[in-house]
C-alpha cells in the first residue's frame, strides 16, 4: 500500500491532471488506502487548479471508478465545498451543452463521453449533499432561463445557444429536485 501523495500548495492544472492519472492508477490497483487517498484527494482539491484537473480526469477516465466514487472520495470532495460545489455545477452544465452539440454534428461517442460526464457529475452531486451546490445550481438555472444573473458571462463565454441553455435548465432542476 501507498502513502498518501503529496500535493504542491501552488499545484497547476497540469501538475493536477498528471497527479490525478497516477492517483486514479494506483486506485484501479488498490495500492492505496482509504485514509491516503482521502488525504491526498483533499490537497488536491483545496485548490482551484487541483480540484479542476482532477474533475477533467476523474469524470472523463474511460475505467469505471468515477460511477462508483468510494466514501474516501466523497469525504475528500466534501472537504473544499465552495471549490468543488462551483465546479461540479459548471461540469454539468459544460457536459449537458457538450452532448447536444455533439449530436448536432453527428459525432454520437462524443455525445456518448459528455453524457457520461453527465451522469458522473450528477451522482457525485447527489452523494456529497453540498449546500453550496444547491445556491449555485439555482443562479445558474436563472442565467440560463433569464440571460442574465450570476452565470451569465459563464454562458456567454462558452456560447451556449437557446437549446443548450434549455438542456442545462433540465439539469439544474435535476439536480435542484435531487437537494434534501
Amino acid at each position: 500500500m501507498t502513502d498518501a501523495i503529496s500535493v504542491p500548495a501552488n499545484i497547476s492544472f497540469e501538475q493536477a491532471i498528471a497527479l490525478t492519472e497516477t492517483l486514479m492508477a494506483q486506485m484501479q490497483q488498490q495500492q492505496l488506502t482509504e485514509p491516503a487517498l482521502e488525504a491526498t484527494l483533499s490537497a488536491l482539491v483545496s485548490t482551484e487548479n487541483g480540484a479542476r484537473g482532477f474533475f477533467v480526469t476523474y469524470l472523463t477516465d474511460e475505467r469505471s471508478l468515477a460511477d462508483h466514487p468510494s466514501d474516501a472520495v466523497i469525504r475528500a470532495l466534501q472537504s473544499s465545498p465552495e471549490i468543488v460545489s462551483e465546479l461540479l455545477v459548471k461540469n454539468l452544465a459544460m457536459s449537458s451543452a457538450m452532448a447536444v452539440a455533439h449530436r448536432r454534428n453527428q459525432n454520437e461517442e462524443m455525445a456518448q463521453g459528455s453524457d457520461r460526464v453527465q451522469t458522473r457529475t450528477a451522482q457525485l452531486i447527489e452523494r456529497l449533499k453540498l449546500p453550496e451546490v444547491t445556491d449555485k445550481a439555482q443562479k445558474l438555472h436563472a442565467s440560463a432561463a433569464t440571460g442574465t444573473g450570476d452565470y451569465q458571462a459563464f454562458l456567454d463565454r462558452w456560447g451556449y445557444d437557446a437549446e443548450q441553455r434549455k438542456v442545462i435548465q433540465q439539469n439544474m432542476e435535476r439536480v435542484l429536485g435531487a437537494e434534501p
